[in-house]
């Protein structure tokens, strides 16, 4: 995952074991042999073997040519796998195809009946889109150094290309400058990357043949500049960095040249720091309160002939671009900053739709989607999956249009996430995304997709993400102890809310600490998946299915008696107790659940006011609290509709419990 453009089973299988060595043919440099050795640490890790080497490589890769010295738009990533029973060839252009063939070689490693192993094949592969982002928010909540490093080897192991690295907004500003230190001084609460760690960053990610292109957010967005530098400001202030969450009135003012002379200034040592092609400055969502009631502005709004705060934000970013590119960069920034005036090169990234994105193609600037990739929303990874760059909104473009629309990012904002938790939001759901990036426009099977990301998952661990080993901790911190079966069990059944049900839900600030069960629960439960799936198995012939039942029963039996086995932590616990509802409604649908097994058992269809009456509780069941909801709902509500229905596996009787 993602899946390959073109797959050719072969015959046999390629015996993987602590021999196993690569060989480089043609060209080789560092960035090569620093990924053949990540390769081979990665194996060992995954198959647990010490991997001594050997006389007879395993894997052969040839290179003819070097990558760009930093990671660039558009540079060649395909290449070919060849497996045999006996060698491994991988050939690529160049350098940054190898290093996403060998994540693919890593992917195809299994455990079989004697040893691991890898199936013969054949690959050839290429990306669909050259932009392949992850949008990371470090301003809202600090997100360490070592946080950034893991998530990029994540995001190398999914062929994902671009960090987007959002690092100031109203929270915080992440950066430290030299130039003006008084930005982390007064606008970080002493949490900022310096710059030698960005340069550790920025070279980690060129390595995995990553681009890392930073976010600025001006002239909204603008509290942590402001409070460092309040001259800059539309009002007079003073201000402090928020503490809480949404759209705030300070703004940078654009109609100084001081102002602009201090970001001149500031995006010069940027450029110094940011090697990509590419700086971000934000421009969304920008309030104008404080243009409209400041004299000044208004006055030189009248003299120049801006009629509008539309137009006046419009000034903004044409002087802005004229900043960037003295010091060699192009501009990017979100839907907002589209207008006519901006000159071609300008990327622009929509969060608010395909017209959007298209509409930015059709006056011949590249675009990037964001919309339908929010991850901090927790959406179920096939909601992700079903939406392209290239979809309706671009059908009408003609070929040169279409080929702006440049790819995607998925995007993490930090308003309900910590270090503790940004994996689990990130992984495995951002490699759905991956693949809707990286493959072709056919590959579409969300079934499919989720039996591969079940295993992407839990390789995913290997690069070190902790978006599964985290789990446990989080629940065991919430018990006060080893986290019980019973409290185990409603972890599972549940799935957090995401941005807009937590923002209304209550009154969240930079100081609320995250740390309870909507905290630790999964965004899309694996294992309500599972056993959805067995479900549907069943419905569709209960005679032949009796394992699933058997299964699916001894589930819906646990959670009839969870609620009584987990009343004395809940009742003891300040942080559990709100869950003492959620508890009750787990064991009311494992009971419903068993009495839709019993009719199904029966092979006669369930009385029709029965079925009315326990979907009617479900139903009521599935409504959030303590900001997750029940997802156990789901595959019960399945059985009972599925036993209501005569043509659903069961008519003629065709029950199990006789068997």
């Amino acid at each position: 995952m993602p899946m390959p453009a073109e797959v050719r089973l072969g015959e046999g299988k390629l015996l993987i074991d602590a021999s196993f060595s690569i060989r480089m043919n043609g060209y080789s440099d560092q960035k090569l042999q620093a990924a053949a050795s990540r390769l081979t640490t990665r194996i060992s890790r995954q198959t647990g073997i010490p991997i001594t080497g050997g006389d007879r490589p395993v894997l052969t890769i040839e290179c003819r040519a070097a990558a760009p010295e930093t990671p660039r738009l558009g540079e060649d990533e395909s290449y070919q796998l060849d497996i045999t029973p006996k060698t491994a060839h991988l050939s690529a252009h160049a350098v940054t195809g190898a290093l996403r063939g060998m994540e693919t070689f890593s992917q195809l490693i299994v455990p079989g009946a004697d040893s691991f192993f890898v199936p013969a094949l054949h690959i050839e592969d290429r990306p669909r889109f050259a932009w392949r982002g992850l949008m990371l928010d470090v301003a809202r909540h600090w997100m360490p150094t070592p946080v950034i490093l893991r998530n990029l080897d994540a995001m190398a192991a999914v062929k994902l290309n671009v960090l987007h690295w959002h690092l100031s907004d109203d929270q915080g500003f992440r950066v430290e400058s030299q130039r003006f230190p008084k930005l982390q001084e007064l606008g970080s609460d002493g949490n900022y990357y310096t710059q030698a760690e960005i340069r550790r960053v920025v070279a980690y990610a060129g390595e995995r043949g990553i681009r890392v292109v930073p976010e600025f957010d001006i002239p909204g967005h603008a509290t942590s500049w402001l409070a460092a530098y309040p001259e800059l400001g539309s009002a007079p202030g003073p201000f402090r960095i928020e503490r809480k969450w949404g759209i705030f009135e300070p703004t940078l003012d654009p109609t100084r040249e001081d102002v602009y002379a201090f970001l001149g200034a500031f995006f010069g040592e940027v450029a110094g720091l940011f090697p990509d092609e590419y700086v971000h400055i934000g421009g969304d969502e920008v309030l104008d309160n404080e243009w409209r009631s400041n004299a000044a502005i208004q006055q030189f709004c009248r003299r120049n002939g801006l009629r509008s705060s539309v137009e006046l934000h419009a000034y903004f970013n044409r002087k802005l671009q004229k900043l960037l590119e003295k010091h060699g960069k192009k501009m990017m920034g979100w839907d907002e900053v589209l207008s006519p005036a901006l000159e071609p090169g300008v990327v622009i990234q929509s969060w608010r739709g395909q017209q959007s994105l298209a509409d930015a193609a059709r006056k011949g600037y590249r675009g990037v989607l964001s919309f339908g990739y929010y991850l901090n929303y927790l959406k179920p990874a096939a909601f992700h999956y079903q939406v392209d760059p290239l979809g309706d909104a671009a059908k009408e473009l003609d070929g040169a249009q279409a080929a702006l629309i440049t790819g995607g990012e998925a995007c993490m904002w930090a308003e309900y996430i910590t270090e503790e938790t940004i994996d689990s939001r990130l992984w495995p759901r951002a490699a759905a995304i991956a693949e809707r990036l990286w493959s072709p426009a056919t590959v579409t099977d969300a079934d499919s997709m989720y039996n591969r990301l079940g295993i992407v998952s839990r390789w995913l661990e290997y690069t070190g993400v902790r978006h599964r080993s985290d789990y446990q901790p989080l629940l065991d911190r919430l018990a006060g102890t080893r986290a019980t079966p019973e409290l185990l069990a409603l972890a599972d059944a549940v799935e957090a809310l995401g941005l807009n049900e937590r923002q209304v839900a209550r009154h969240y600030s930079s100081f609320v600490p995250l740390n309870r069960l909507v905290d630790a629960a999964r965004p899309e439960s694996e294992r309500i998946r599972e056993i959805g799936n067995l479900v549907n198995r069943l419905l569709a012939d209960p005679s032949q299915h009796r394992p699933e039942a058997e299964e699916i029963r001894l589930l819906f039996s646990q959670w009839s008696l969870n609620n009584e086995l987990l009343q004395p932590l809940l009742e003891s616990n300040f942080l559990l107790k709100e869950l003492e509802p959620l508890s009750a409604n787990l064991s009311r649908t494992g009971n419903i659940g068993l009495q839709a097994l019993q009719y199904l058992a029966s092979g006669v269809p369930a009385p029709p006011d029965w079925v009315a009456k326990e979907k009617q509780e479900l139903s009521e069941m599935e409504e959030s609290k303590a900001e997750v909801v029940l997802a156990a709902v789901r595959p019960v509500r399945a059985l009972v509709e599925g036993i209501s229905k005569p043509s659903a596996g069961i008519a003629g009787g065709r029950g199990f419990a006789d068997k």
